[in-house]
């Protein structure tokens, strides 16, 4: 299934580390620039709704999901043009961010079946890029992690923006403005945080055939 957004966000947030500034109607402080969890996300937004994360509108940016007749949401990816943006959240520790252990799992991992990966510093940190080789050939890929309360968002991002983070263009600004609902209940570290379809997209979606062309996935390490 295929749901486009075409309507711009609210604006976007500067590309500048993720400082904190205060609030002028309340006394606490939210980040600069996502991803935010929901107990700060900023308000009078149009976000989609998917369980663990609330998508912002961007302009021009497809919000592609491949979900079981359950309305389980198996891959959510975000394409703009020949660019796209995989994306998985995951629960992590209250006490500490686990991408960096992440990160080097994907390298092993990417490493054991023969693709070189580089680490390098991005606008969320320490980034991993690689070229894996595809169905379609050799493809560039880039992981980037952000670890918040009690969660970490992962993106890999495919297409110019995989070499360029420039490119990455609404791709970025639908990441800057990304919101977890990480919810109160325990979950073991790493385990993905549940996705679902709207319950009107779910329904609408079982009375509908199916397309049968979800999102090209960029490879799981």
């Amino acid at each position: 299934m295929i749901f486009s957004r075409k309507r711009a966000d609210a604006g976007r947030h500067a590309r500048d580390e993720r400082t904190t500034e205060v609030l002028d109607s309340h006394d606490e402080s939210t980040p600069a620039r996502g991803p935010y969890d929901i107990s700060e996300a900023p308000q009078g937004v149009q976000r989609l709704d998917l369980g663990s994360l609330h998508i912002p509108a961007v302009r021009d940016v497809e919000v592609r999901v491949q979900a079981d007749p359950e309305g389980v949401i198996q891959q959510v990816v975000l394409v703009y043009g020949a660019n796209a943006l995989q994306l998985g959240v995951f629960a992590a520790p209250r006490s500490e961010g686990i991408w960096d252990e992440v990160r080097e799992e994907i390298r092993q991992s990417l490493f054991n079946d023969g693709a070189a990966a580089q680490e390098a510093q991005g606008e969320y940190g320490t980034e991993l890029r690689a070229r894996v080789r595809t169905q379609d050939g050799l493809t560039d890929l880039r992981f980037v992690g952000i670890d918040g309360p009690r969660w970490m968002v992962r993106g890999v991002f495919q297409g110019e923006a995989a070499t360029d983070p420039a490119a990455a263009g609404p791709l970025a600004e639908c990441l800057d403005g990304l919101v977890v609902d990480r919810g109160q209940e325990a979950k073991p570290v790493r385990e993905p945080l549940p996705l679902r379809l709207p319950r009107d997209v779910a329904d609408q979606a079982g009375a509908a055939p199916a397309d049968g062309n979800p999102a090209p996935a960029p490879r799981e390490a």
